[in-house]
């Protein structure tokens, strides 16, 4: 059989390369092999794809199913790849078609019965296809990222029934835009900030930080309310701008963590048992840190003296420049922190 293309992103930090699966059925012994440097979890979708695909009423091909995943010199890790690569092995045993294969894109995770789930780096993914001017197919799950992105061709489903039928131009209602995401909240009053009596002083200070975007120390004795000072200057902040929303979810969503308020700024309070990687971000596969994860908001360090001395000293380059560049051995990333 010929061999068919499905498109996908790899996200790399804040960054989303497109990504070409392949699929390729040849004669042979019934196996799977998939190639383009890819991680474990992506190694693992073969046993996914088979059984969401046979539990969906589709058979699996019996050959030696080859699937790449180009290009070949970009890593791939995480379970976004189900979703095209099940489509692909579809396509490559034409059971099913895809008309504009060059202008669609699809990203999700696969659950043994079909069931789309969620992903994380979608939003980067959702940029750079709006970039591209492509139709994006993504999980519900992820459907308050994309809508984050108010010009893009997103497709939310459920279920890889409902991707496929949508395909086939078959009748498929759950397949649907994303909901638009609810603008800035009314302005919530000051209530920690109301409720300190006294501290005329670190007060006028909390104020002209918030005013000036100023970074603030607070020395003193216990129980003399430093604390109950620095969380509430997150309350003196205003709502994020539509640029601001954006790039914030871009970082969280790369995190796997989900925000409730999109237009809050962020507040951060890590251990001070945190590590050097916890803080300015980086691991095995590229993760932000906490000063990425308080972009456009608050990092509260408190009980300063006992973060580690190489933490401390790793902080000055991101707060003079506002960006963390982690540099490892396979990836140099540079995540926004201010």
């Amino acid at each position: 059989m010929a061999t068919k293309s499905i498109l996908t992103r790899a996200v790399v930090g804040l960054d989303a390369h497109p990504v070409t699966v392949e699929c390729h059925i040849a004669a042979g012994l019934p196996r799977t092999t998939i190639v383009g440097l890819a991680e474990g979890a992506v190694k693992e979708s073969r046993d996914r794809v088979r059984s969401a695909l046979k539990t969906c009423g589709y058979f699996y091909p019996r050959g030696h199913v080859i699937v790449n995943l180009a290009p070949s010199h970009l890593t791939k890790s995480g379970g976004s790849y189900d979703l095209p690569i099940a489509l692909a092995i579809l396509c490559a045993s034409e059971q099913i078609s895809v008309s504009d294969v060059a202008t669609t894109e699809f990203v999700g995770e696969l659950g043994l019965f079909g069931e789309l789930r969620k992903v994380t780096g979608l939003l980067s993914c959702a940029l750079a296809a709006d970039s591209a001017q492509h139709r994006l197919y993504l999980p519900l799950a992820n459907e308050h990222e994309a809508a984050l992105v108010k010009t893009g061709d997103f497709l939310v489903a459920q279920h890889l029934l409902n991707v496929c039928a949508h395909l086939q131009a078959e009748s498929a209602s759950e397949v649907r835009p994303p909901n638009p995401v609810v603008g800035p909240r009314p302005a919530k009053s000051a209530a920690n900030f109301n409720q300190i009596l006294g501290q005329s002083a670190a007060k006028r200070a909390l104020l002209i930080a918030a005013a000036g975007n100023h970074h603030l120390l607070m020395v003193g004795p216990p129980g003399t309310g430093k604390t109950l000072l620095a969380k509430s200057l997150i309350e003196l902040l205003p709502p994020l701008s539509d640029r601001q929303v954006l790039e914030v979810a871009a970082v969280y969503s790369n995190a796997g963590l989900h925000r409730s308020d999109y237009y809050a700024p962020p507040f951060r309070d890590p251990h001070h048992s945190a590590s050097n990687a916890a803080l300015m971000g980086g691991g095995q596969s590229p993760t932000p840190g906490e000063v990425a994860l308080s972009h456009h908001g608050v990092l509260f360090l408190d009980e300063l003296p006992h973060f580690r001395t190489s933490a401390i000293d790793q902080l000055r380059e991101p707060l003079e420049s506002g960006a963390a560049v982690v540099s490892r051995a396979r990836y140099k990333i540079r995540y926004p922190c201010k």
